[in-house]
């Protein structure tokens, strides 16, 4: 699935070495990394997102939602190979789905385009993946991680969100609703992403989760957004994030009174039989 070779054996192999990136002064990866920024007016905030990123990915994909300010002449100006896709829908995970399809890379990172997530966590998100996750989750609740930007009700709706997706199905998440992930991009075969709103994180997270995948939590810190206002509404958004859990939920169950039974069991009683 993954690729890592450490500097002293590129050094060693030179007709293998040029296929690698060093990441860090201790690990080089194979696979190309793609970053996807869903970006709606967020043309003061793009400097210190686009400097914060590391110059060895592979791509960056900026997915405009129709912005009225200059956030596609900005985000050009600082990254000149950006990839600018125009999202045709709208909300968040209807802009992540726009954009995931446009990467390139075999990994792929989500960021937010406010300044909140520091580009430099990448690497620890990167590692986590060659290493042999599926899927690197984002925790602002993990040993090492933390947040500037959530209200007291903010936490106690995501820790309570989050218990119901752990008890309902075999989770171990310490949180829930977070926008800084990465995978890698077969996982998107087995999700099946299919909603528009800022319930795109949860829906992931429940889906990796009843795919099997090997997800691991990263430790984040999640910084005050530095220009603008949020379009996140705490009630709006968190019935959306409640009515997806229930949903999976039900869909889970459902599964369950169509499966027919596995081979194997029906073996099983043939020899008991």
């Amino acid at each position: 699935m993954s690729s890592v070779l450490q500097p002293a054996a590129a050094e060693q192999y030179p007709p293998t070495a040029g296929k690698y990136r060093p990441v860090s002064s201790h690990l080089a990866i194979a696979p190309p990394v793609s970053v996807v920024i869903p970006a709606m007016n967020e043309a003061a905030n793009l400097p210190y997102v686009f400097k914060s990123l590391p110059d060895w990915i592979h791509e960056v994909v900026l997915v405009d939602g129709n912005s009225t300010d200059n956030t596609v002449q900005v985000a050009r100006e600082l990254w000149p190979e950006v990839k600018v896709v125009e999202q045709r829908g709208k909300g968040k995970g209807d802009a992540l789905i726009t954009g995931f399809q446009a990467c390139t890379g075999d990994i792929i990172v989500m960021v937010d385009a406010d300044g909140s997530a520091d580009g430099g966590e990448i690497l620890s998100y990167v590692s986590a993946l060659v290493s042999g996750a599926d899927f690197a989750k984002g925790s602002r609740f993990a040993n090492g991680g933390g947040t500037d930007d959530m209200t007291f009700i903010r936490k106690l709706g995501n820790w309570a969100l989050c218990t119901v997706v752990n008890r309902k199905f075999g989770a171990r998440y310490t949180d829930l609703c977070y926008g800084y992930n990465a995978f890698w991009r077969h996982c998107l075969d087995k999700i099946d992403l299919d909603c528009t709103g800022f319930e795109v994180e949860t829906l992931m997270n429940i889906r990796v989760v009843k795919a099997g995948l090997k997800v691991q939590e990263i430790p984040s810190h999640e910084y005050l957004r530095i220009h603008g206002t949020s379009n996140l509404r705490a009630v709006r958004d968190g019935l959306r994030v409640l009515r997806v859990i229930l949903q999976e939920r039900s869909n889970r169950r459902a599964l369950r009174r169509r499966s027919p039974q596995s081979p194997m069991l029906d073996a099983m009683r043939g020899e008991v039989s």
